[in-house]
């Protein structure tokens, strides 16, 4: 599973889920790229890297303050990162939100709007810049974070729910495109995942039951290695015990 080497682009890396992966690339050593949108979340993930001192394998971390739903600015990143290593290994997709708790007929299409914004536009912007790159290298992994809501629709989440299962059909459409090229691309699909916010929004729910990010973060690495390289097109749950 090692990414040794390997040169990773993960956007909304400073995240919930986004700073398990990025922690986990560098463990591995790999040269990575993260995007975000909080300053002081950037600093945070800094720290996370620093403590404890790095192991002499340890990757290197660069972060750019960038919006992945405009497609120009995830090509400019795109294009400096290439110039510098000569490749783009991987790209992880961890970029999204949740609105929920309001039926349709009561939902502010602007809600639906930013669903759509960041659960569904920025995987489409950030693998359409990516498979560019990588068809030109004739090899790759394309790995979209979506969410259990995208196969189980749960009532008062209509937004959410549809943005994530067009992020997942997507990903499966692109994996038809790339099918013999070299690139893959496929869909991690967590349930409720273990973050301080959700506990916070959540906080009479049973947080054993909940995947915790670090194992879906081995998860996303074992996606971007070279041992998953027959997983092409596959959606793949890890819901915990919930």
């Amino acid at each position: 599973m090692s990414s040794t080497g390997k040169v990773v682009l993960i956007a909304g890396g400073t995240g919930g889920l986004g700073l398990s992966v990025t922690l986990a690339f560098l463990a591995e050593g790999a040269s990575v790229h993260v995007t975000y949108q909080s300053s002081s979340a950037w600093q945070r993930l800094k720290s996370a890297a620093a403590s404890p001192a790095p192991s002499p394998g340890a990757g290197s971390l660069e972060g750019f303050s960038v919006d992945v739903t405009q497609e120009e600015a995830v090509e400019r990143l795109v294009e400096g990162i290439v110039a510098r290593f000569g490749r783009l290994d991987a790209l992880v997709n961890t970029v999204g939100a949740y609105a929920g708790g309001t039926k349709l007929w009561d939902l502010d299409p602007k809600v639906l709007d930013r669903m759509f914004a960041l659960n569904f536009r920025s995987g489409f912007v950030l693998a359409r810049v990516a498979a560019r790159q990588m068809l030109k290298q004739s090899r790759g992994s394309i790995i979209n974070v979506a969410a259990k809501a995208a196969f189980d629709h749960p009532a008062g989440a209509a937004a959410y729910a549809a943005s994530k299962a067009a992020a997942v059909a997507m990903i499966d459409s692109l994996a038809a495109d790339l099918k013999g090229t070299g690139v893959r691309a496929n869909s991690v699909i967590p349930s409720i995942i273990d973050t301080d916010a959700n506990r916070k929004a959540m906080p009479s729910a049973d947080f054993s039951k909940w995947p915790k990010p670090e194992d879906i973060a081995r998860v996303i690495l074992f996606l971007a290695g070279d041992s998953s390289k027959l997983i092409h097109g596959a959606s793949i749950p890890v819901f915990g015990d919930s």
